[in-house]
């Protein structure tokens, strides 16, 4: 594996961290060890996001710039007397990318390792092999041979079960490997942000938030966004990369490697026009690439955003990824660079004139 420099030591830790919604402790403090150099202020909401303060102009506009902390993952429901564990998704999953697949359960007790597993092909009919597994007809299996035994280990109902996944930098080391990039890019977006924000004058306040609970409804950017009153909202979340065999453009445009994604339309938000064109014209002006995305079904954190008070111009600006919702994804180091730069520069922008000005476009 390739030595691992500043930026990729903090992609990892962000993504070997262990958060679905609802459990995101352990990746909110990962994010604030990464994002408190670079704040005046780190506060939660009452559900846990986490709101990082950078006063670049006392009173001006502010700016929020949210990833979200969690991760689709899965919790336990039940213990039957053989020791096999009963789970729920927590977030979307395909049961087809389940199978097999290795898991950690965290315990009060400390992590515990299991497999997903179902009942063997073997013995199906030739009917029953044609047909995808339910998740429902799934199990998780670690080892016990008991209920006693797992409740010796320390595994309760409610339990979390994160995918096991180990961050990798690939042979072509601009493409980036690892669990949960859905999305801790999000985060170290943000994060980048705030960094490349420090000493530098800007109109402003910034509020750089990793957000609970987006895979179960946008949740968390209900009430961070509820705390902060933002007068501009940007989520910072992956897309669709439709760069893979079997694709065509007509299902999904963008590829990796090519620029952030500027959402128009998706399921929880129609871009707003005059940041929408705000966020291209400076594109446009610095040479940064982008692309243009639009998602019939789903939806980011600048749904909730932007339905806040009395309502926020709001953008998704996404990153072209591989295989999300699974147990890896794949997306391009440069992607992640372009977006954070696009939207530093995007920020320094954003003065009171220029806000009133694109609100009513």
């Amino acid at each position: 594996m390739a030595k691992l420099d500043e930026t990729l030591i903090m992609l990892k830790d962000l993504t070997d961290a262990k958060g679905i919604p609802g459990n995101e402790r352990e990746v909110r403090e990962v994010m604030k060890k990464y994002i408190e150099p670079f704040a005046d202020e780190i506060t939660t909401d009452g559900l846990g996001s986490l709101i990082a303060k950078k006063v670049g102009k006392e009173g001006g506009p502010r700016i929020m710039v949210a990833g979200h902390l969690d991760e689709v993952g899965f919790m336990i429901t039940q213990i039957d007397d053989k020791g096999f564990l009963r789970f729920q998704p927590v977030g979307g999953w395909w049961g087809q990318v389940m199978l097999a697949q290795r898991v950690t359960i965290v315990t009060k007790k400390g992590d515990v390792t299991g497999i997903i597993g179902s009942k063997p092909p073997h013995i199906l009919s030739a009917e029953a092999r044609k047909k995808p597994v339910e998740i429902k007809d799934m199990f998780i299996d670690i080892g016990a041979s008991s209920r006693d035994e797992v409740k010796e280990w320390g595994i309760r109902p409610g339990d979390m079960v994160v995918p096991y996944f180990e961050f990798t930098v690939m042979n072509n080391e601009k493409m980036l490997l690892a669990k949960a990039w859905d999305n801790r890019i999000g985060c170290a977006i943000a994060i980048d942000v705030l960094k490349q924000l420090k000493g530098v004058e800007h109109p402003n306040v910034v509020y750089g938030v990793g957000n609970v609970q987006e895979e179960v409804g946008l949740r968390g950017a209900k009430t961070a966004a509820a705390k902060i009153n933002p007068d501009i909202g940007f989520a910072v979340d992956v897309g669709i990369a439709g760069d893979t065999p079997g694709i065509s453009e007509k299902e999904a445009m963008s590829k990796m490697g090519k620029g952030p994604q500027v959402v128009i339309y998706d399921a929880s938000l129609i871009a707003h026009k005059g940041l929408r064109d705000l966020v291209t014209d400076t594109a446009d002006e610095l040479n940064i690439p982008y692309q243009f995305e639009s998602i019939p079904g789903g939806g980011t954190d600048a749904g909730s955003i932007h339905l806040t008070h009395n309502g926020v111009p709001a953008l998704a600006i996404t990153i072209a990824t591989r295989y999300i919702h699974s147990h890896a994804a794949m997306l391009h180091r440069d992607d992640f660079e372009n977006a954070v730069n696009l939207i530093v520069e995007v920020i320094k922008r954003l003065d009171r004139e220029t806000v009133d000005r694109i609100t009513f476009e």
